[in-house]
């Protein structure tokens, strides 16, 4: 074999792995899921990937050797030529390797937000710039979803607080009023029995007896007002109830790293529950869990669901310190919370809300005496004879 032989196979093979390096490029730009735009140092596209079309209502040929400004706002293309001219000139970045959100036009004129992204690269024929965008609407609507539920979360949680509050309130005044008017009884029978006693003391007294009766009735009819809310049952998915649950709880924790993960049993049958109540439920107690390991170096948080015969078990487990064996009989009591903040509403509400579902909710140590782990049950499709029964019962106990 000769040595020009060897030179015209060498070249051939070069040709090959250039051939098929472009390939690949050529196959990643066009079915990347984020739309790709390539420019030179005079704003002119030189590339518009597929994703780019979709995005915008361009074809390619409509943009190829034409200024990128097309895709922008008006301010941001009037100011666009002189950013890349104060770049080439100074060198100052303010998007290169930096990334952004910025405002992009579709080719009907609407406005919308994107992500964006510039890389620059020096080739042979000049220096270039690649942008990668990615649509926020999506994540805006998603936002606004969570945002608006998160608003009617926050109702519910309040509606419900209320109505614990004054189920609680009324159990509480309840007692003493009783022995008020057993008190006030006693007292009116003995003075109509003294003949010497001033008639206007005696009629003091009676009033004093019909005021306490009346009140009593007034607290029966606001335990009655607050009590035995029949949940609006729907048919829940629960492997994407649980994830936007999670979400939500993150909402605000002020860290970038998630610590809260779930673990959902495959198969699981969809929940006939209240939405809104069962999530109100689940975010207090992620957002408990949350806030008892933040003074762990590993903090974790799981959510655990799994079906048990006919129910669903909702378990969220933290590595935090665990809950104090002193709070533990009265944890889920009205007003008889550990935390700083709050009335401690949170834990009562969430077990009348399972309870009014046919279900329940408890608390289990965590090994070893470290962590909580607070399981919520809850019946797969109770019948509403049952679920109705069971809030009578509820609200006999609470009564007695």
């Amino acid at each position: 074999m000769g040595a020009g032989t060897v030179g015209d196979d060498v070249l051939d093979h070069d040709d090959d792995n250039a051939a098929v390096t472009e390939a690949r490029l050529a196959s990643v730009f066009d079915t990347a899921a984020d739309g790709i735009v390539v420019i030179n140092d005079r704003a002119q596209v030189l590339a518009f990937n597929k994703a780019c079309e979709r995005l915008f209502g361009y074809e390619a040929a409509d943009l190829l050797g034409r200024n990128v400004n097309r895709i922008m706002p008006a301010e941001y293309a009037n100011a666009h030529d002189h950013y890349v001219n104060n770049y080439l000139t100074t060198g100052h970045k303010k998007i290169i390797g930096i990334g952004r959100e910025v405002q992009a036009r579709h080719k009907d004129g609407t406005v919308f937000p994107i992500e964006l992204s510039v890389g620059e690269a020096w080739t042979p024929a000049g220096r270039q710039f690649i942008g990668i965008l990615r649509d926020l609407r999506s994540r805006r609507q998603m936002e606004d979803r969570l945002a608006k539920t998160q608003a009617q979360l926050l109702h519910m949680t309040r509606i419900s607080a209320l109505d614990e509050m004054g189920a609680a309130i009324a159990h509480e005044l309840n007692q003493p009023l009783t022995a008020v008017l057993l008190y006030l009884q006693s007292v009116s029978r003995k003075t109509r029995a003294d003949k010497s006693l001033d008639p206007f003391i005696i009629e003091v007294i009676d009033k004093a007896v019909r005021e306490a009766e009346r009140a009593g009735e007034i607290i029966q009819r606001m335990r009655q007002l607050v009590e035995k809310k029949t949940p609006n049952r729907q048919s829940i998915e629960v492997r994407d109830f649980v994830t936007s649950c999670l979400e939500m709880a993150e909402l605000g924790s002020g860290n970038g790293r998630s610590i809260m993960k779930a673990e959902i049993a495959r198969g699981l049958p969809p929940l006939m529950a209240d939405p809104v109540q069962i999530r109100q439920i689940l975010i207090n107690l992620l957002r408990n869990a949350r806030e008892a390991v933040c003074d762990q170096a590993d903090r974790k948080v799981v959510l655990a669901v799994c079906r048990n015969g006919d129910r669903l078990e909702f378990r969220v487990t933290d590595n935090g310190p665990g809950v104090p064996e002193e709070l533990v009989d009265n944890l889920f009591r009205a007003f008889t919370g550990a935390k700083h903040k709050g009335v401690g509403l949170g834990l009562a509400i969430s077990r009348s809300i399972a309870q009014n579902h046919g279900g329940d909710l408890r608390l289990e140590k965590g090994a070893n005496g470290r962590g909580a782990s607070f399981v919520l049950s809850l019946p797969i499709d109770p019948p509403e004879e049952d679920v109705a029964e069971r809030a009578e019962t509820n609200g006999s106990k609470e009564m007695s």
